[in-house]
């Protein structure tokens, strides 16, 4: 299996991008500068964020580098207070050693609990009246000190107000010495003794903001805020990873009404300079591949390292030359070139041109990872239950699991248990050069994407006709759980995903909202995921949970609703809808239109 974080080592010929920022940031008369990593989710940002410490670690100007988790904080702690607080916190250490300095910024990590107290007083008169507040104490732990993680448990939230007296006299007494002074005052001190403290030390500073695509909109909203407090201070950089289309969304969500202008300008004014991941090709997903198999296969670590030069070496001169060969890539290894590598590198030569241009994965290598990882886990089951499959018809069967769909999926699977594991229509395919017989199931040929990859999947090795894969497709079922069927979903799509299939009627306020964030291209795959819960239901007297939460993706997706239409059209309910199920989708427009 393989680890899903981000990789310290440069897989996919990212050096010379990370390189890009570094010149950019150890530019003379650069600084400050705001700088954005911008690409989508699992395209490697946090990878490519790595890189980049790595160099200014090894930098002669000796950089601060702080890097700062968004998603770490959300829920225990204010974000905009969080991130001045992590800098404050890293000047007082680089300020060791200096008495003068680490008076400076120990008062300056004391304002940064002023901004807490400013930013919960419109709770605060609760807590001086001696009522605990769950958003106050949340919020405000740092300032407190009276909780680690805000309030968990109606005990703890007791327990809080036995204590409130307490907390009234700290927050009082807290704020007794700065009261006269007003929040611009505060940040414009702030301001001035941050740029005293970094113009002592003598250092650049960076602060590296990671996993802004895992928090919700208001907490990424408020950590690009709190930026602005550092933009146009010297020698000071931001290196900001997102995905630029989350930002917007989340600039739509906290901005009522903003327009796309607004949501466009309000990036461009925090970003300076802009640099996007590259997209993994065909021959980058091949590399990639080669290494992820060669760790697998537990090379030492010296080898590991020749193969990842080599394969770098090859991708920067990709623009004059042919792709390195397997054998040559083998060699680098030291490997036999009939072993259990040579088989995992054949296997990559064939996948790599379906994972890099599939629509559905488009060489995400977080996806291409989680596929690998469930081709895995399958495999050591079969393993353990004596299973005659061969790892790469489990590979196959799960490339076409992920880039068709559930409906799919579902209809190829019936065949197979139909025909006794062999179904005529696979071997039709195989043998017709990819051309789909005009019988395959309508599922194959109304979207022209899932036609075409089909065509394609059909023709890669090995081939499936004549296998018999009841025992695959057992396994598959068994280890593919609700939902699993659409791995890779960005974790907005997730959430949309886990909220629809809990949502119990279409007035739910939480799963429309959801929808701002949704992803376009995951529309589809979310509909799938609910589908597939619904699937599970066998008593359909009541309305099922999962139901509304189909119609409100299908009130806001166009195709979406085409395929919850062909499901209900499918369903087998006997003489005719029970009444719940006329009555909801009575005055639907997207059901009507069908």
């Amino acid at each position: 299996m393989w680890s899903d974080t981000e990789s310290e080592k440069d897989y996919l010929n990212f050096g010379e991008v990370s390189q890009l920022a570094v010149d950019i940031l150890t530019a003379d008369n650069m600084l400050p500068v705001s700088v954005g990593v911008f690409g989508n989710w699992g395209a490697g940002k946090s990878s490519l964020l790595k890189l980049i410490e790595e160099k200014l670690e090894q930098d002669e100007k000796k950089w601060i580098v702080i890097k700062f988790d968004a998603w770490l904080y959300q829920g225990y702690d204010d974000a905009r207070a969080a991130l001045l607080e992590v800098i404050a916190r890293a000047l007082t250490q680089a300020a060791d050693g200096n008495a003068t300095l680490v008076t400076k910024s120990k008062r300056l990590l004391a304002r940064v609990d002023g901004f807490r107290a400013m930013g919960f007083l419109a709770e605060g008169a609760a807590l001086l009246a001696g009522i605990p507040t769950s958003g106050l104490i949340a919020r405000s732990v740092g300032a407190l000190g009276n909780a680690a993680d805000g309030i968990q448990n109606q005990e703890e939230y007791e327990y809080l107000g036995k204590t409130a007296k307490e907390a009234k006299e700290q927050v009082g007494s807290f704020l007794k010495p700065e009261a006269k002074n007003s929040p611009p005052q505060q940040i414009d001190a702030f301001r001035k003794e941050y740029g005293e403290i970094l113009e002592e030390l003598g250092k650049p500073l960076v602060v590296v903001i990671d996993n802004l695509d895992r928090c919700l909109p208001s907490n990424a909203i408020h950590t690009l805020e709190a930026i602005r407090l550092f933009l146009f201070l010297t020698n000071t950089a931001f290196i900001i990873a997102a995905d630029e289309e989350m930002i917007r969304s989340s600039v739509a969500d906290y901005f009522k009404g903003a327009s796309d202008r607004h949501q466009i300008d309000y990036l461009d004014k925090l970003i300076q300079v802009p640099i996007r991941v590259p997209k993994a090709g065909v021959r980058e997903i091949r590399s990639y591949l080669f290494m992820l198999y060669a760790i697998d296969h537990r090379l030492p670590s010296g080898k590991l390292e020749n193969l990842r030069e080599g394969l770098e070496k090859a991708l920067q001169q990709s623009w004059k030359e042919e792709p390195i060969t397997r054998q040559d890539a083998l060699a680098l290894t030291g490997e036999s070139e009939d072993g259990d590598l040579a088989k995992a590198f054949a296997r990559a030569d064939r996948i790599a041109p379906v994972l890099a241009n599939s629509p559905i994965i488009h060489g995400n290598p977080r996806i291409v990872k989680r596929l690998l990882n469930v081709v895995k886990m399958r495999s050591q089951i079969a393993r353990r239950r004596s299973m005659p499959l061969d790892e790469a018809i489990i590979t196959k069967l799960v490339i076409f699991e992920r880039c068709v769909g559930v409906k799919a999926t579902t209809d190829f699977y019936r065949l197979v248990d139909a025909e006794q594991g062999m179904p005529a229509l696979l071997k039709q395919l195989e043998e017709g050069g990819g051309q789909i017989p005009d019988d395959a199931p309508k599922t194959w040929t109304d979207n022209p994407t899932t036609k075409s990859f089909i065509s394609d999947w059909a023709q890669l090795e090995p081939h499936l006709s004549g296998v018999d894969l009841r025992a695959a497709i057992y396994l598959s079922r068994e280890t593919m759980p609700i939902g699993a069927y659409v791995v890779g979903l960005s974790p907005a799509g997730r959430e949309t995903l886990d909220a629809l299939v809990n949502t119990k009627n279409t007035s739910s306020p939480i799963a429309g909202k959801l929808f701002d964030t949704l992803p376009l291209e995951e529309q589809i795959p979310v509909m799938e995921g609910v589908i597939s819960h619904l699937r599970q239901v066998s008593d359909w007297t009541r309305q099922p949970k999962g139901f509304a939460g189909a119609c409100l993706l299908a009130r806001h997706s166009a195709d979406a609703a085409k395929i919850f239409v062909r499901y209900l059209q499918e369903l087998d309910l006997g003489d005719k809808r029970p009444p719940w199920m006329a009555a909801a989708l009575k005055e639907e427009r997207w059901h009507k239109d069908a």
